[in-house]
């Protein structure tokens, strides 16, 4: 009788959704349009830092807890609970300079299993938050991370398999920033005038608790729009020039952003960066189309707006998704009277970068399907559940491709997300768009790939080898298996040398461990930098690069040799440092799997360490959990 008293209230909820009409709402009716401020989340401070005095290198460490919180966002209801990276969420900002490596240790004190992934970041592949790498309540794990791209807007989320949509919906996300020199020097907005936006969409109770998406198995819009965890802020602006970080940290809703000031007429801006960093040049538009995981960044004139609103606003009829009451409303810009500061305020150059867009090659390497079979979401008609077979493709590493993606299924759009890589949108058709302007202008690492369209995105896929995801964005699609893996296959004889080999994403060296109160202390967490400084991970990546586009121009590979990673027991053998010269071929399949047991030891202390000298500026805290 319960259960079909359950499936009876799910059948109804998805009949009100499906009847809804632009002027209905699902939430309570939210009254309070741009009353509250724009939360802008704190930064994130070190609590450690190691200097290795052979190799120059700085590894800073961080340490972030996973726990719950509420939030009223009804005033006269209930409080909504969320879990979130410190306790909020956005949870806070990383900002990091290009050069200087981190590790962030992650807790988890919340009630599920968490993985995390810094999207947009190369990390080796035991740290790049693999779904079945999971860190269960009361455990941590230390990612490391290389920091050394381009400037570029990341974020990190969660990854656990099968409870993404749940876990980032409830609040974890949040922004992480790398700058570097070059672009410091092209004098853009910067300090307060530089502003990290993350939108997203969520539903509600009657009695003022969040809505889960926990048994929705297609999509879920939600019908109250948030920045940066308000719904519908106003933020409050000097009339002058502003940098605004866009991210689409929806689970399933899209939008096309449009600027209106008072009286109806659209504000121009320049569209400057996406995922990956600068464009090539300044794009100047009227409107943002944005995905799921989708960062843009634009720069806003408000100086002949003094004294008056500048409000952000959404379209209707956004791909597929559902409108509601206000969906089409995001967010307020009150514009004063007053500059504080004409500093960063000049126009941005011409000329923002010069992109490292992949050469161009003929023809398509491998095609993809996204779409709905037999009421699963699929890739080439494999799920992520199917172990032996989701490793899709296996290029080999520093190898340029053309990657076909289609979908073919109408009514849905799969916002495409390749780990490890930055590429390069070069066509798109079958739908209603072209490539848009600002994305010819770009790389990206997530592509929306809308109704009936078909997509094509070169990469080299560089430059580390290893076991990564693609998959799609729309977290409800991802958590229903629309999720598959690549294998940068190792080459042999390429005339680069490594110390380690870091291929397995679930790499029983790196997993997540209990947490104890020893683990915590001072002299514990730089022996811990000591072994991930010695490892020697990320070395020197843009040298890594040029070795492989130099193998691959002088005509590539012969054979490479292989080490196995058995798939049939699923178990996981790792290479030792004294056999790293030793690859994976590309017909070999590395399917790690969630089974394993979660090592418990610290990493290894690498036999060939070098020398160095530790310099520490630390607080400890304990790690009890």
């Amino acid at each position: 009788m319960g259960l079909l008293l359950s499936s009876l209230l799910a059948f109804l909820l998805l009949v009100s959704e499906v009847f809804a009409g632009d002027d209905d709402w699902l939430s309570p009716v939210y009254k309070d349009f741009y009353k509250y401020p724009l939360p802008i989340p704190k930064d994130k401070e070190k609590k450690a830092s190691y200097y290795n005095t052979t190799t120059g290198q700085t590894i800073d460490y961080y340490e972030v807890e996973v726990k719950e919180f509420e939030q009223q966002i009804y005033r006269n209801l209930k409080p909504a609970k969320l879990i979130g990276y410190d306790g909020m969420s956005p949870g806070p900002t990383f900002r990091m300079e290009k050069g200087r490596e981190a590790v962030v240790r992650f807790v988890n004190r919340s009630p599920k299993p968490l993985s995390v992934h810094l999207h947009g970041s190369y990390s080796r592949a035991p740290f790049d938050g693999w779904a079945e790498d999971v860190t269960n309540p009361g455990q941590y794990k230390d990612y490391y991370y290389p920091n050394k791209q381009s400037a570029r807007t990341l974020w990190y989320h969660d990854h656990a398999e099968h409870i993404t949509a749940e876990n980032a919906y409830f609040g974890q996300a949040g922004f992480y920033i790398l700058h570097d020199p070059a672009e410091d020097a092209l004098g853009l907005p910067n300090g307060t005038y530089d502003v990290p936006l993350a939108l997203s969409s969520k539903r509600y109770n009657r009695d003022g608790t969040l809505f889960s998406p926990a048994s929705e198995t297609n999509t879920f819009e939600g019908d109250v729009i948030h920045v940066n965890g308000e719904p519908w802020p106003y933020f409050e602006v000097e009339p002058r020039k502003y940098r605004f970080r866009l991210l689409d940290s929806s689970i399933s809703r899209q939008f096309k952003l449009y600027l209106q000031a008072d009286g109806g007429a659209k504000v121009p801006f320049q569209i400057i960066a996406s995922d990956t960093g600068l464009l090539t040049k300044p794009v100047q538009s009227d409107n943002l189309e944005i995905a799921m995981a989708e960062r843009w960044e634009i720069i806003v004139d408000f100086s002949a707006y003094a004294g008056k609103n500048v409000t952000l606003r959404n379209n209707r009829d956004v791909q597929k998704d559902e409108d509601y009451n206000s969906t089409d409303k995001v967010m307020r810009f009150v514009v004063g009277r007053t500059v504080t500061s004409t500093e960063n305020n000049q126009n941005p150059p011409s000329s923002l970068r010069t992109v490292p867009f992949p050469p161009r090659k003929s023809g398509v390497d491998r095609t993809f399907r996204f779409e709905k079979s037999n009421s699963k979401w699929t890739i080439n008609g494999v799920t992520f559940s199917d172990v032996n077979n989701r490793i899709l493709a296996k290029p080999e590493r520093g190898k340029v491709e053309v990657w076909q993606l289609e979908n073919n299924s109408g009514g849905w759009s799969h916002p495409v997300h390749i780990h490890l890589v930055d590429f390069q949108i070069i066509s798109r058709s079958g739908g209603k768009r072209s490539v848009l302007p600002y994305e010819k202008e770009a790389l990206k690492d997530v592509v929306l790939l809308g109704e009936n369209e078909k997509v094509q995105v070169i990469a080299r896929y560089a430059p580390w080898d290893g076991v990564y995801m693609f998959h799609c964005h729309n977290l409800i699609h991802e958590d229903h298996d629309m999720m598959a893996a690549f294998n940068v296959s190792a080459l042999s004889n390429w005339g680069y040398p490594e110390k380690m080999q870091l291929m397995d994403p679930m790499d029983s060296r790196y997993r997540s461990k209990q947490a104890k109160d020893e683990d915590f202390t001072d002299d514990y967490i730089q022996h811990c930098l000591d072994d991930f400084a010695g490892m020697e991970a990320y070395g020197n990546p843009y040298k890594v690069e040029e070795a492989l586009e130099s193998y691959w121009a002088n005509g590539g590979p012969g054979q490479a040799s292989s080490t196995t990673f058995q798939t049939s027991t699923r178990t996981t053998t790792t290479t030792p440092p004294s056999t790293l010269a030793r690859v994976i071929a590309s017909s070999t399949t590395v399917a790690p799997s969630s089974t394993r047991e979660p090592s418990t030891t610290r990493a290894p202390t690498s036999s060939a360490r070098t020398s160095s000298t530790r310099r520490t500026s630390t607080t400890s805290t304990r790690g009890r959990v």
